[in-house]
């Protein structure tokens, strides 16, 4: 790993029990997802051609279904399945590579992730092309540390004569690492039980963040992180939202003008794209 990440504290869970479920009901609904009858909400995501859908199909079986989300043309897939006595809903995200937002699928994941604020983030990865596929793994981890890593296409791997020693990624991501093929059926179990784990809150993470070492960024953060926790107090990672604001991402600078980041006081949130034209002069 790059000696410019670091493992953030222990992340506590939002809800008043370890055991207790932490996704944003309300949020979800919005979103188009009923978490009517359902305990734990799971997201699935990972880059293009990772296996992600044999994953999901592995999990899943024939208890599927497939739509639109909300306002998009980009498409949906729910599915579930039931462990010790626990209903897991799991939602298919888009194939993305990163989540900046420049295209639809990456605002509808990240979106996800954000607002929806599910128990679980599943991130299928390819064991043959790990460097690259870390890229969105550590971007997730900048926004929630409850993640599961699905190392995927282990079969392909020692094919080509690479060794991956998921324990050791584990210790350094902070998050569980399942070595699998998906295809072969090979780890579903593992899988499984490393999603139960996080869901109920027996492996407590310890997610490995990018530690931004810029003095004047770390000075603009400091001001303008209180301005969005007050307007924002639910979201998940204030800081995630403030770097990605400083950065003029207009989806974000949008979602705040208009009220889509939460129930917020409507003030707050107009003079926050103001705020940050304000750091951005005060530091040149």
């Amino acid at each position: 790993m790059s000696p410019e990440t670091q493992t953030a504290p222990a992340v506590p869970s939002e809800s008043k029990c370890a055991t207790c479920p932490v996704h944003n009901a309300s949020e979800l609904r919005r979103l188009g997802v009923n978490m009517d009858r359902w305990d734990f909400v799971v997201a699935l995501m990972g880059n293009p051609n990772t296996g992600k859908s044999t994953v999901f199909n592995a999990l899943t079986g024939l208890r599927q279904h497939v739509g639109n989300w909300v306002g998009k043309t980009v498409s949906r897939a729910e599915g579930g399945f039931r462990l010790a006595e626990t209903n897991y809903k799991l939602v298919d995200l888009p194939g993305t590579y990163s989540l900046v937002s420049s295209s639809h699928h990456e605002e509808v994941a990240r979106d996800f992730l954000l607002f929806g604020q599910p128990d679980v983030t599943v991130v299928v990865v390819d064991a043959t092309r790990l460097e690259r596929n870390l890229i969105l793994v550590l971007q997730v981890l900048e926004i929630t540390g409850r993640v599961v890593v699905a190392l995927n296409l282990m079969d392909e791997a020692r094919r080509h004569g690479l060794e991956v020693d998921a324990r050791d990624l584990t210790r350094q991501l902070g998050v569980p690492v399942v070595p699998m093929s998906a295809r072969r059926g090979e780890g579903i179990r593992e899988l499984l039980q490393a999603i139960d784990e996080v869901a109920k809150g027996r492996f407590v993470p310890r997610p490995r963040r990018l530690d931004h070492q810029d003095p004047r960024l770390e000075a603009a953060l400091r001001r303008i992180l209180p301005e969005i926790e007050a307007a924002f107090p639910h979201l998940p990672n204030a800081r995630w939202v403030a770097l990605r604001l400083l950065d003029g991402d207009h989806s974000i600078i949008r979602a705040i003008e208009e009220g889509s980041l939460g129930d917020i006081d409507r003030m707050a949130a107009k003079a926050l794209p103001d705020l940050r034209a304000r750091e951005l002069t005060e530091e040149n």
